[in-house]
């Protein structure tokens, strides 16, 4: 059986499932946030080391003002209201991406949920929030650059693993799976780096009805695959035995 270390989940559809019941979107989005406690709880049970929630991409700011608004301020009361239950089931709370661009008040509850914390050493729980994996790896370029440009690296020394070291990932293992709700087939500018070598999974259920049974049915499905990162099976059974 495949051992998952790392699950990162698009989680997609709290708009249209809310549409589809003659409610506004930001009721969806409340619901989508009461899912995603119980998926963090389930996993920190199963002993996943590392969970990825894309929360926020940097195109979600095109939103209207008044969702964007509402998006922030209900991410800010989950985190105010949820630090002392990831304390209590050992979850160290990250995030990545553009914190420059959120709000003072919501970059300040970031910051004191992630030192709140910082000592768990269950669940590693990393909120996506204003995040583009296409600006993430030209960050990490421009840092490699500007090394080369004051002369404390040459060119010839840039490697896979130096321009990993500069993604805001750096320390985290890259996903072994990544969810994708809603039907929607692509990844949406999440992980490109990272998911070189991920398995996919895409549900058809929107976020809202996603469930601890289908989580499992995506583990399950999961621990089926054969991974042999581009090796042929017998070499990469040799591997590991």
């Amino acid at each position: 059986m495949n051992k998952l270390k790392h699950l990162a989940i698009i989680m997609d559809g709290n708009g249209r499932w809310a549409e589809s019941r003659g409610k506004t979107r930001t009721h969806g989005h409340v619901k989508g946030t009461r899912v995603a406690k119980k998926i963090i709880t389930e996993c920190s049970n199963l002993g996943i080391k590392h969970l990825t929630l894309y929360a926020f991409s940097s195109e979600n700011w095109l939103r209207p003002k008044a969702e964007v608004s509402f998006l922030m301020a209900l991410l800010k009361k989950y985190l105010q209201r949820e630090t002392k239950n990831l304390v209590h089931e050992n979850i160290r709370f990250t995030t990545i991406g553009d914190s420059s661009a959120l709000p003072k008040d919501v970059a300040l509850a970031i910051a004191e949920s992630e030192k709140a914390t910082a000592h768990c050493t269950g669940l590693h729980l990393v909120f996506a929030l204003s995040y583009g994996s296409k600006q993430e790896i030209t960050g990490s370029v421009q840092k490699i650059a500007q090394a080369v440009q004051n002369g404390s690296l040459k060119a010839g020394d840039i490697t896979a693993e130096l321009i990993e070291k500069n993604l805001s990932t750096s320390g985290t293992p890259d996903p072994d799976l990544i969810i994708r709700t809603s039907g929607e087939k692509r990844i949406s500018n999440f992980l490109l780096w990272q998911a070189a070598y991920s398995e996919f999974y895409f549900s058809e259920i929107l976020w809202p009805d996603f469930s601890i049974i289908d989580l499992h049915q995506a583990l399950n499905d999961y621990s089926r695959r054969d991974r042999r990162f581009g090796r042929v099976k017998q070499m990469h059974e040799n591997l590991h035995h």
